[in-house]
């Protein structure tokens, strides 16, 4: 539940916080005094679109942020979450969930599952066919579940064959031109002989060959003066240290460690002289690694970036030849797999099916008791389950929420329903039958309610407050029914303060609730619409101690 919403710089709304609490909380108001720009603010915090033009005038941002209580959540283990977002007139843009930043998507995905918004006139996917087996199928839950997994891994397979097949080469005259091209890429790394290092021990010849005389320099000048100096140097002063080396123990220590030095230094001097032997008698041709060289980089730029890639590539395009000329036998062992997986998935779709049209025909009786109830007797609700001969990731179902308005008329989409107030009442009875299976713990109405009267409008509060027992409700209404079902009441007003129309919010107490529920029935606050709303406040305490 959402316990604490901060709005800044949106709209009319210069800087509101707004505690909310859990049940069913109903915000009230004056056209124009921002009511819906809640919701907006709200719908940017799960990740909606934003335009500049929200931005109130003269500042250069807008913030919105909200505590939000969720039981299990990876950001929070007390299941309490902070989550913000701010965007700048610049188009600069920043998510927050804990003071951790978030991409807009990664903002989106987490709050679909948290809060469910609906307004009069949005697109809300229950009036689009394709989510309608999503419906279906999480009314139907664990019956359905593993099915789908089991479904799930074998369409994946289903479509990789497919893709494969419809992949394999083309016609005759591409294949045999996908052949020749192969062949002759695997006929231009045979021939050049690649060895694994080569490339390296190349680069280090080619290195002491175009170095030759200079490491011959060098080498000779360092064999010198150790065969001229040092070494004899070594010698004299091993001579001395012997004479004297049995009159006490630190000269023996001493001969000793410039023995272990002069060893040393003989080691590198034989060392040197056999670097020089091999620099004097070196017979490799620098035309010849040059030449070798150029062979591994002009394969490099066509095949790899170095030899192990070449060689890998060869492996590829070996298996890709064999492929090709063994293909009507490879094809023929695809279909034969692919065959076996339609044998799997056909059992599993039909299962679905029967699965499906169960719980289609329990669903649609529920909805219809639930628009009964919602003065909607004539109308009959039905999900229908229909068989296609085209996989798709839920099976071979096409499934669609239709309805018949009247007696006697044809069931229609949903989306042809020209009322809104219909369509309010449909979407209520489908969210109250689905309220105990569904993800989110919030669910937000902005004034969907337009178009219902009367014993429907009564109705409609009542559904509304079953619904609140399961989740927070929030509901921006102007029905005095509806407001007075509410167990917490909001008055959003709008007033002029040094030339500057800003919005508040004050949630009110039994007086002044009852004061809000006769303005919005009659438009002022008389006697008479007073003891109405005595009188709609009382009418539901009853009815909220009957169904408690």
């Amino acid at each position: 539940m959402i316990t604490t919403l901060h709005i800044k710089n949106i709209g009319i709304i210069e800087d509101i916080t707004i505690n909310l609490n859990s049940g069913f909380n109903v915000l009230t108001g004056e056209t124009g005094a921002g009511k819906s720009l809640i919701i907006d603010s709200l719908m940017i915090l799960c990740g909606g679109r934003f335009s500049k033009d929200m931005i109130r005038r003269g500042q250069e941002y807008s913030f919105v942020e909200a505590c939000i209580y969720v039981p299990k959540n990876e950001y929070a283990e007390d299941g309490n979450i902070i989550v913000s977002r701010e965007i700048h007139i610049n188009g600069r843009n920043l998510c927050k969930i804990n003071g951790r930043m978030v991409t807009v998507n990664i903002l989106k995905s987490i709050m679909t599952n948290i809060i469910d918004i609906h307004a009069q006139n949005d697109s809300h996917d229950i009036m689009f066919q394709a989510s309608h087996i999503n419906y279906l199928d999480n009314y139907a839950n664990n019956e359905v579940i593993s099915l789908k997994e089991e479904y799930s891994k074998l369409y994946s397979e289903y479509k990789k064959i497919n893709e494969e097949l419809e992949n394999s080469f083309g016609n005759e005259k591409q294949k045999q031109r996908t052949l020749d091209l192969l062949t002759y890429q695997l006929n231009e790394i045979n021939n050049a002989r690649l060895k694994m290092d080569e490339e390296n021990k190349l680069e280090e010849k080619l290195k002491i060959i175009q170095n030759k005389e200079k490491v011959y320099n060098n080498l000779t000048k360092s064999s010198n003066i150790l065969s001229d100096n040092i070494i004899s140097n070594f010698e004299n002063v091993i001579s001395c240290l012997s004479k004297i080396e049995s009159f006490d123990a630190k000269y023996m220590q001493s001969l000793t460690s410039i023995q272990s030095l002069y060893y040393d230094v003989q080691d590198i001097y034989e060392t040197l002289n056999g670097y020089l032997y091999e620099n004097e008698y070196c017979d490799l041709d620098s035309n010849e690694i040059t030449s070798r060289l150029d062979l591994i980089y002009s394969l490099k730029r066509k095949y790899g970036n170095n030899i192990d890639e070449i060689l890998k590539y060869k492996s590829d395009i070996q298996e890709q030849i064999d492929k090709i000329m063994n293909l009507e036998e490879y094809n023929k062992s695809l279909k034969i797999k692919l065959d076996e997986i339609k044998l799997k998935m056909n059992e599993i779709c039909n299962n679905l099916h029967e699965k499906r049209a169960i719980y289609a025909k329990k669903l649609s009786e529920k909805i219809n008791n639930e628009l009964k109830d919602l003065e909607m007797e004539s109308a009959s609700f039905k999900v229908e389950v229909n068989l296609e001969n085209q996989y798709t990731k839920n099976g071979l179902d096409k499934v669609e929420f239709v309805i018949s308005t009247n007696i006697g008329e044809e069931y229609k989409p949903l989306v042809k329903i020209a009322s809104g107030g219909e369509m309010s009442r449909i979407m209520l009875a489908i969210k109250v039958v689905l309220a105990n299976i569904s993800e989110t713990s919030v669910i937000i109405f902005d004034e969907i309610d337009t178009g219902i009267s009367g014993t429907a409008a009564r109705a409609f509060s009542e559904k509304m407050k079953i619904l609140s027992k399961t989740h927070q409700l929030i509901c921006i209404s102007h029905l005095p029914v509806i407001a007075a079902k509410a167990d917490y009441n909001y008055k959003i007003q709008k007033e002029v303060v040094e030339d500057n129309t800003i919005t508040s919010i004050k949630l009110l107490n039994e007086s002044e609730t009852l004061n809000e529920i006769a303005r919005i029935s009659s438009g002022n606050v008389t006697d008479i619409s007073l003891k109405h709303a005595m009188e709609l406040r009382k009418s539901c305490e009853s009815y909220n101690k009957i169904s408690a």
